[in-house]
């Protein structure tokens, strides 16, 4: 399927001179297919011009949905697909401005191409076009938009959204040598100016989101958004009974559970300190929570001698779930700590528990001991 085919989008028409001799400013178009339509909005009006095409899409979207009754593939656009899922069910997403994104993709790519043409080649050819992790990814989007597209009554034929196979697990944790080594290279950091090092320490508070991940096994977005001290619209932490509620009130849950947790002792003490101090989120910057840790991280990574491409954010959570599995904590416990099922914790780190497979080791050893006992016996 090509490319370059696209569904409604701006487009800036320069400035020009018309028919009758007179200059007209550049303007957003909205382009449709062979169609066109003018937003009326100037070349710095990207707001606006966005909100026409918004509009543009969802009256798009009305039109074809007012025909009535189920129709053929043969007359969906994939765009009205993509755009009904972005309208009914991204927004109650935990990160719906990530769906959108992956959304946006997929209509870039597909454009105005209709509900039939989508099997497993045109699957593959847009996964070979995207990165493997994100294709995937995306692709899952797409099915459950078709998906939902049908449940909503407005196709009569069900479509098949091949994915691309998973990618191979990561395996990835830190030694503890490790872990030393990235705290240390985020609290001792100094910003450089004119390539020399100044009294500004920029990346303590990755230090602090370092600490609390490992010792949580929590995700980086239930880091990043935690208050000491509860706060409309945060996850929180206890001070007084040491709970961390990685999960906001209100917020439903997903797949991804984030259960209260309870917190270390060391890092409990870690985190009333910082309370003293004025700090109001676990990881802030300039009294404002940090949404994004990625680039500081990676940044942290590298003056650790680490490889960025290698130990991500998330990687603090399998470090989490291996370091208990080495410590023999019971998989039950384990499992509710981190928010994951007891089977995907046996499964992918339960080899690292001292107790993995211990029966079928010991069986060796009551064989020989066996043996050597029916020898002394003839002897």
């Amino acid at each position: 399927m090509p490319a370059h085919r696209k569904g409604p989008h701006l487009w800036l028409r320069p400035e020009r001179i018309d028919d009758a001799g007179v200059k007209r400013r550049a303007v957003w178009i909205i382009r449709d297919g062979d169609g066109r339509k003018s937003t009326g909005c100037a070349r710095h009006d990207i707001a606006g011009a966005e909100s026409a095409l918004q509009v543009h899409i969802a009256a798009k979207h009305a039109d074809a949905s007012a025909q009535g009754g189920k129709r053929h593939p043969t007359d969906i656009l994939i765009a009205d697909v993509l755009t009904l899922y972005g309208r009914d069910i991204a927004p109650r997403h935990a990160r719906p401005h990530e769906t959108a994104i992956r959304l946006t993709a997929l209509r870039h790519y597909f454009g105005a191409a209709r509900l039939n043409t989508i099997n497993g080649a045109a699957c593959r050819a847009y996964a070979a076009t995207r990165p493997p992790g994100s294709a995937r990814r995306e692709l899952e989007d797409l099915r459950a938009a078709v998906n939902h597209h049908r449940r909503e009554g407005l196709c009569s034929e069900l479509v098949e959204v091949s994915l691309p196979p998973r990618g191979p697990s990561r395996d990835r944790w830190l030694t503890r040598a490790e872990a030393a080594r990235l705290i240390k290279a985020a609290w001792r950091y100094r910003e450089r100016q004119n390539f020399s090092a100044t009294d500004r320490k920029t990346r303590r508070h990755i230090a602090r989101f370092i600490l609390v991940a490992l010792y949580t096994g929590s995700r980086a977005g239930a880091v990043c958004g935690a208050a000491i001290g509860p706060m409309p619209g945060h996850g929180w932490i206890d001070l007084d009974r040491g709970v961390f509620y990685r999960r906001a009130a209100g917020r439903r849950e997903t797949r991804k559970r984030a259960p209260p947790v309870p917190l270390p002792l060391a890092l409990l003490a870690h985190l009333r300190r910082w309370k003293r101090r004025g700090q109001r989120f676990v990881v802030e910057w300039n009294g404002a929570p940090v949404t994004s840790v990625r680039r500081a991280f990676a940044a942290v990574t590298s003056d650790a001698g680490l490889d960025p491409h290698e130990v991500t954010p998330h990687v603090l959570r399998h470090t989490a779930a291996t370091w208990l599995m080495q410590a023999g904590v019971d998989l039950w416990e384990a499992a509710g700590f981190l928010g994951m099922t007891v089977e995907m914790l046996s499964e992918r780190y339960g080899h690292h528990h001292p107790q993995h497979l211990k029966g079928a080791r010991d069986a060796f050893g009551r064989h020989r001991e066996a043996v050597a006992e029916r020898v002394a016996r003839r002897a």
